[in-house]
């Protein structure tokens, strides 16, 4: 194993640790602050164990003096973000449907092969429409279920590249639904 390996592993050790402490300690009070916010219980799981993952991936800063304050502002911004992601996920939903005219309350089994045969068709536009990095990164990512990592890996490039390729990406192809839909 190298050392730089054993020196990542060590940090996330020590992270997992003190995200660990943070939790026995104001886990009740992180709790209270997400349940007071959202009135989802499974929602409020679901931020619980992601505020979790956050200070594990993003520990609190050695210099914070007042942590339950640092951990409420924290809080309420994965809860906007949340939200945000939510609405925009929804939005994107619909506007597939209605260019498609599909819809997304009844979807039938027997249409199993034709939804097949529509995304192949929608993943080969993309290819037609966008950069080939671009296209290949989405196809990846979406249509494989590869995740930043792994489609990295398989395109011989930086994590931070492939985020820019799908988010140009779906930038252009959001830009084009738009310009599509307005004809």
């Amino acid at each position: 194993m190298s050392v730089a390996r054993v020196k990542k592993e060590s940090v996330l050790l020590n992270n997992v640790a003190r995200a660990t402490e943070i939790f026995s300690e104001y886990g009740d009070f992180i709790r209270t602050v997400i349940r007071y916010q959202v009135k989802n219980g499974t929602q409020a799981d679901d931020l619980f164990q992601d505020l979790f993952l956050s200070l594990v991936s993003k520990p609190i800063p050695a210099d914070i003096q007042n942590v339950k304050s640092y951990l409420y502002r924290v809080i309420t911004h994965d809860i906007i973000d949340a939200v945000r992601r939510v609405e925009k996920y929804k939005t994107l939903m619909k506007k597939y449907a209605e260019c498609f005219n599909y819809s997304v309350n009844k979807p039938r089994p027997e249409n199993a092969i034709v939804e097949t045969e529509e995304t192949d068709k929608m993943f080969r536009l993309l290819e037609g429409r966008l950069r080939h990095s671009e296209a290949q990164a989405i196809t990846l990512r979406y249509k494989n279920s590869y995740n930043i990592k792994e489609v990295a890996k398989k395109m011989r490039v930086d994590d931070r590249t492939i985020s820019r390729y799908i988010s140009t990406g779906l930038n252009k192809v959001r830009q084009f639904l738009t310009v599509k839909q307005g004809d």
